[in-house]
């Protein structure tokens, strides 16, 4: 059997949040980091610790102290390079955008991501399929990430604020 922590990463900087951050690597603001949110994953035994490589998720894995591997299969969605960086209100007013993207998360995702949905929820599968069978396993990785997470394993209640935590137990490896 197979229980994963889900671990957001630690805060940016404000100049940075709210913004569509996939792929640049920024690093954590730890003046903005409560480090005692970190607690509840701090004292528990992990058998296996994976972090998404981008910068936010490594250095707060590093804040716990804790060893790592990395694997770039855990980063965020891509976004397209006209997009990234920028927040909401920057996108709605580009020329290129138009509401009808807010109808579905199918559409909204074709025009703000470089990266297609199947694309990165086989790039997460392909994550998954390669897991221990067992043991306790820590991820810490990004909002996007950890959705398409849930949705893989169909889990519709979460958290996906920074440094929260996620639970998703006991999960059988059949995807």
């Amino acid at each position: 059997m197979v229980l994963i922590t889900l671990l957001r990463h630690a805060p940016l900087a404000l100049k940075y949040q709210n913004r569509y951050i996939g792929h640049t690597d920024i690093s954590i603001d730890k003046s903005l980091t409560d480090i005692s949110k970190l607690d509840i994953i701090k004292n528990r035994k992990y058998d296996y610790i994976y972090s998404s490589d981008l910068l936010r998720c490594t250095e707060t894995l590093d804040l716990i102290g804790f060893d790592y591997v990395k694997d770039a299969r855990l980063r965020e969605i891509r976004f397209k390079e006209e997009f990234e960086g920028k927040s909401f209100a920057e996108v709605a007013e580009l020329d290129s955008y138009n509401m009808k993207y807010l109808s579905s998360m199918k559409s909204w995702h074709k025009y703000i991501a470089d990266e297609s949905l199947d694309d990165f929820e086989n790039r997460i599968k392909d994550f998954l399929e390669n897991l221990p069978k067992d043991g306790d396993i820590l991820i810490c990785s990004h909002g996007g990430t950890i959705k398409m997470l849930h949705s893989i394993f169909e889990k519709k209640s979460y958290h996906n604020s920074l440094l929260k935590v996620n639970y998703i137990e006991p999960i059988d490896f059949i995807l």
